[in-house]
């Protein structure tokens, strides 16, 4: 397992740097932020966010520990009951000496609070870019032309709008009523068309551009149940200090929950497996804190 020291004015720019120097996808690293920056005051005092990106073959192989239950303790059989000695004459209890009333019996000392495990930050939600207004440039024209022939095969109706949050991204938002089938388990369907659709656009060799498509504000609700997921995930790393392996998911969603978790002490996140099974693995990392 290999490691490399970036610096950048943000967190996000030293990832971006890293990323780009070791021509690698974010869910391929695992990423400890060592120093975070400082503006300073008019600009003196400033320094810059340092990271530690790890990479190697060794975090693929990196055993994960399931939680396991304890035991629970087998009953044992009963002794069997000693014969009880003929009863004896006891001589008669003296009673004890009652303390006057003006005082109070001494309360039994409490017993000693348990360890507390370390609290960890909970991952903020992920806050969607603004759209702004609407575009129609070549690119989002050809997406336009492809998703309406796509959807008349389909037999659905869907109102195609496309804008463009960022140079080179474009995100396409389908509206209409009953959706549900354009989106399919887990936005399998809605995945299919997004890699349909960005084929189809980016095949002709020009300049390539990423498509996002959302239907039913899918994408934003299923990012909050993976954050909420990884905040549950990573209380359980940190409790039982144990590695805990998610489910397998796509490139996308593994992302979502590496950025939720990024900052968050006592875990760090990385990759393991192979698409489609490649899943995220939430560890528990002492030294982050």
């Amino acid at each position: 397992m290999s490691y490399i020291d970036v610096s950048g004015k943000t967190v996000e720019e030293a990832l971006a740097k890293a990323l780009a120097q070791l021509n690698m996808d974010r869910d391929d690293v695992s990423v400890r932020v060592l120093e975070r920056a400082k503006s300073g005051f008019l600009g003196l005092g400033a320094s810059p966010a340092v990271i530690r990106v790890t990479y190697g073959e060794e975090m693929e192989e990196a055993p994960t520990e399931p939680v396991r239950p304890e035991p629970i303790a087998e009953p044992q059989p009963a002794a069997p009951r000693a014969e009880r000695p003929q009863r004896s004459e006891r001589p008669a209890k003296q009673e004890k000496p009652r303390p006057p009333k003006s005082e109070k019996p001494k309360a039994e000392p409490k017993p000693e609070a348990k360890e507390d495990l370390p609290e960890i930050e909970r991952p903020a939600s992920l806050t969607p870019a603004p759209l702004g207004e609407e575009v129609d440039d070549a690119k989002a024209q050809a997406i336009k032309q492809f998703l309406t022939g796509l959807l008349r095969q389909m037999e659905a109706e869907a109102e195609i709008r496309i804008y463009q949050p960022e140079k080179g991204r474009y995100k396409v938002i389908l509206e209409g009523k009953n959706l549900g089938a354009l989106i399919g388990r887990r936005g399998e369907t809605l995945d299919a068309i997004q890699q349909l659709t960005s084929y189809a656009v980016n095949r002709s060799g020009d300049r390539r551009c990423r498509i996002q498509l959302d239907a039913e504000n899918y994408r934003e609700r299923r990012e909050q149940s993976l954050c909420r997921l990884a905040e549950k995930m990573a209380e359980k790393a940190v409790r039982y200090r144990r590695n805990v392996t998610m489910e397998p998911m796509n490139a996308y969603e593994r992302h979502v929950i590496h950025t939720a978790l990024q900052e968050t002490p006592y875990v760090t996140t990385y990759s393991t497996g192979v698409d489609p099974n490649r899943r995220v693995i939430i560890a528990y990392d002492r030294s982050k804190r």
